[in-house]
């Protein structure tokens, strides 16, 4: 192939390799995720990356003119198929599909990956993994929305955040919802657009807003969101509001009565009377829990997705995090969710509501990274040298009793290589110990193990006899 014919290697904007201590750090971080989740009660699911996309549907894009905006659809055999953006909505099918054989109370987890056509940077990508939990069935909302509160606290504390490091933010869309409805916001489509404006007001603060309230706003890049038209009168009457719950935002729960009194002059409508009571009845239970010092409240949290309609929640760092430019940036919530009680009823002769948290894995294995806090045991390999082609069979009989003793080994692929070059891929490689054997030791039974992390300058090889492998190497990895 000619040189200007060449593949230029490369990834589309948004999608990721990870490999070395980033991938170990994740998969280090999924195990502590799904082992919490299943001490907590939640039974596995795993779901197809694509579904039927009438099932699925699209609650992601702004752009009321093209609802699939911001997923990836393709065609397939006169059907659109959709990969899947997130974890609830193939759950809601799944359930739909099956709910005659799930308990009536169904604990769900899942831990896959996600897909979103949308603009990636600052630990913003397409393909993410999330880490979800879903409680389905006719339970107390207000116990079952508690014990994702604790749910979140502890499996964040088991991935090695600690208490001063995150705050769990509690709200109820039906507060916002209810307002709305209260100053003349009726229509749907602009009651969506108004929704997901407020919602973003801790990125992109009052006077963003505001834009989004009315005309619309350009971000950093250039790009254009259209606004969601409100009257002057309006747009002030939200600004007042969300003014006040900025106030109250990290009211300790104890001080929550004193935060709804604050407020109470916004609240006639009766939904909104509705979402504080269900607010009232959680943070009761919340009570009970140990995690609640991890938890406060901010009304103007309700969700961008809209099939979300109650209780609602967010968990944001409380420590700066930066891109790979050292710029301070914002990632955004680490792990959100909240109650659908209409997602599945979407489906014919199925009328169950839920409730769920999602965790963003890899926007938390990007803050952690940052934090280099949580220890990453590298399990590297013990390398076996190949001296000579004719040593071949003692040298796999090594390897034999390495592996066989469960310490990770691997033996060198090349023996036309002289030893320098074979300590040069094991070095950088990382492995921890070279056997070496050459005639003299096979022909004495005997081993030499060179420490390849030992202080330069010391000694670091010794000879022992073959018998006393596994114990020498076990002293020297530890």
């Amino acid at each position: 192939m000619n040189k200007e014919n060449k593949l230029i290697p490369g990834l589309p904007p948004g999608f990721e390799d990870r490999w070395n201590k980033k991938l170990l750090l994740k998969k280090k971080l999924l195990r502590a995720i799904e082992n919490n989740f299943i001490k907590f009660g939640f039974d596995p699911l795993e779901t197809p990356s694509f579904e039927i996309s009438e099932n699925i549907g699209s609650f992601l894009a702004e752009d009321d003119s093209n609802p699939m905006s911001d997923v990836f659809s393709f065609e397939d055999g006169g059907k659109k198929i959709t990969l899947r953006y997130d974890l609830s909505s193939p759950l809601a099918r799944f359930v739909a599909q099956n709910n005659q054989e799930l308990p009536s109370v169904y604990k769900r987890y899942a831990i896959q990956n996600v897909f979103r056509n949308e603009k990636a940077g600052n630990a913003r990508y397409r393909e993410f993994t999330q880490a979800d939990c879903d409680i389905v069935g006719n339970v107390n909302p207000a116990q079952a929305n508690a014990e994702l509160c604790n749910l979140i606290a502890s499996t964040l504390l088991e991935c090695g955040l600690k208490k001063n490091q995150f705050k769990i933010y509690l709200s109820n869309r039906k507060i916002i919802q209810g307002f709305l409805k209260q100053i003349g916001i009726t229509d749907p489509s602009q009651e969506i657009k108004t929704i997901r404006s407020i919602d973003k007001l801790s990125k992109i603060g009052i006077k963003g807003v505001v834009e989004l309230l009315q005309k619309g706003r350009k971000d950093d890049s250039g790009a254009f969101t259209q606004g969601a038209s409100l009257s002057k009168v309006q747009t002030e009457k939200i600004v007042e509001f969300l003014e006040t719950t900025m106030d109250i935002k990290n009211s300790d729960l104890s001080k929550f009565s004193k935060a709804i009194f604050d407020i109470e002059k916004f609240l006639t409508n009766k939904l909104s009377q509705e979402g504080v009571n269900e607010i009232n009845q959680l943070l009761e239970i919340l009570d009970y829990s140990k995690f609640k010092d991890q938890i406060t409240t901010d009304f103007s949290i309700c969700r961008a997705l809209n099939y979300y309609d109650g209780f609602c929640v967010e968990t944001n760092l409380n420590f700066k995090t930066k891109n790979s430019k050292g710029k301070e940036v914002d990632i955004g919530s680490i792990c959100s969710g909240g109650q659908y009680n209409k997602l599945i009823s979407r489906f014919k002769g199925v009328d169950i509501p839920g409730t769920g948290i999602s965790i963003g894995v890899d926007r938390l294995l990007f803050a952690m990274l940052q934090l280099d806090q949580v220890k990453i045991e590298e399990q590297k390999p013990v390398i076996v040298c190949v001296m000579d082609q004719k040593y071949l069979k003692n040298y796999y009989e090594i390897l034999k009793i390495l592996r066989d003793s469960y310490i990770n080994s691997e033996i060198f692929l090349d023996s036309k290589k002289n030893l320098g070059k074979q300590l040069t891929y094991a070095n950088k490689k990382g492995c921890p110990i070279a056997v070496i054997c050459g005639e003299d030791e096979l022909k004495e039974n005997k081993i030499t193990l060179k420490n390849l992390l030992g202080i330069k300058g010391q000694n670091n090889q010794i000879t022992i006899p073959k018998e006393n492998l596994i114990n020498e190497i076990k002293k020297l990895i530890g």
